[in-house]
């Protein structure tokens, strides 16, 4: 069932069943995740978000700059399964006259939850320990080029009807966290506090797969990152005498990812990955990666993501 905000018009909640094009070992989550976002911000701005123009008439697409993902002891990102019920809250709020936040809450559709608009409060700081909490801060973009991903310039559509929007308190805006990830490659550049180095820095090379690694416009698909992290982190494993299996049965707690560069056909990537253990919580690791692409040198992505490893 679905319900509107009579002041900002925007969907508080939405019942799902989980699908096969949506649970896997990979990135089908993400993306469906991002989906969501893109149809809470067409509704919430009352635009068509998937066909905007800027200004000028050319199409500006709602990139993805920082996507982060806390699961739950019972709702993680890669614990689901068919047939499995879930009631999704999804919230946009205002960031800028170029972007926009988006938070969305996966809780168990029997869970007993107020059907009213998700609180950044709660996604912050009160987190229920059963749900998945993502944070999406999507910017407005658009080509310089004809053709090429490479200088991807921030434009808002005319149409971008933000002053509605509620305020994301200062507090809770990634602008900061996310800046200091792209200057330092990493969002641990100094090593997460209670968790020490487990082994030197894993190199590996990936280069873009056309199948798999675009979208219909052209672009990396933001959900390929996700995929192209894991692709690094498995060679990683793979290397420790760890098996797929194992893989398949990791859970992931926290993971975040900074969105700083597109690329062309034919790119090739070169990706480190460092690795830590926790001190007091066995079987917990945190994996920091940093994806250049190999020719230029160019900043792509980084990602950390906090793994329960399990026996």
């Amino acid at each position: 069932m679905n319900m509107l905000d009579s002041a900002t018009a925007e969907l508080r909640s939405r019942h799902v069943v989980v699908a096969p094009g949506m649970c896997s070992g990979g990135s089908l989550l993400f993306g469906r995740i991002g989906d969501w976002t893109w149809d809470t911000v067409a509704n919430a701005c009352r635009m068509k978000v998937h066909s905007a123009r800027t200004p000028d008439g050319e199409p500006a697409y709602l990139s993805f700059y920082y996507f982060r993902v806390r699961g739950g002891r019972t709702i993680h990102p890669h614990g689901l399964a068919f047939g499995d019920e879930l009631r999704v809250s999804s919230r946009a709020f205002q960031l800028g006259s170029r972007s926009v936040m988006t938070l969305h809450r996966l809780a168990p559709a029997d869970l007993e939850l107020d059907d009213v608009p998700l609180d950044p409060v709660e996604v912050y700081e009160r987190r229920h320990p059963d749900c998945l909490y993502a944070e999406n801060f999507n910017r407005w973009i658009a080509r310089t080029s004809a053709g090429s991903n490479k200088s991807l310039a921030q434009v808002s559509p005319a149409d971008f009807a933000y002053a509605d929007l509620p305020r994301l308190p200062n507090k809770y805006s990634p602008r900061a966290l996310v800046g200091r990830a792209r200057t330092a490659d990493s969002f641990h550049p100094a090593g997460p506090p209670g968790f020490v180095e487990a082994d030197p820095s894993f190199t590996v090379e990936y280069t873009l797969d056309v199948v798999r690694d675009l979208n219909a416009a052209g672009l990396m698909y933001f959900a390929s990152y996700f995929s192209i992290f894991d692709t690094a982190l498995l060679r990683l494993w793979r290397s420790l005498g760890r098996t797929d299996e194992q893989f398949l049965r990791r859970k992931v707690t926290d993971q975040e990812i900074g969105y700083f560069g597109n690329a062309d056909l034919g790119a090739v990537f070169t990706i480190a990955v460092r690795r830590w253990r926790s001190t007091k919580r066995p079987g917990t690791e945190i994996a920091d990666m940093a994806m250049h692409e190999a020719d230029s040198g160019r900043l792509i992505a980084v990602t950390g993501v906090e793994i329960e490893t399990g026996p």
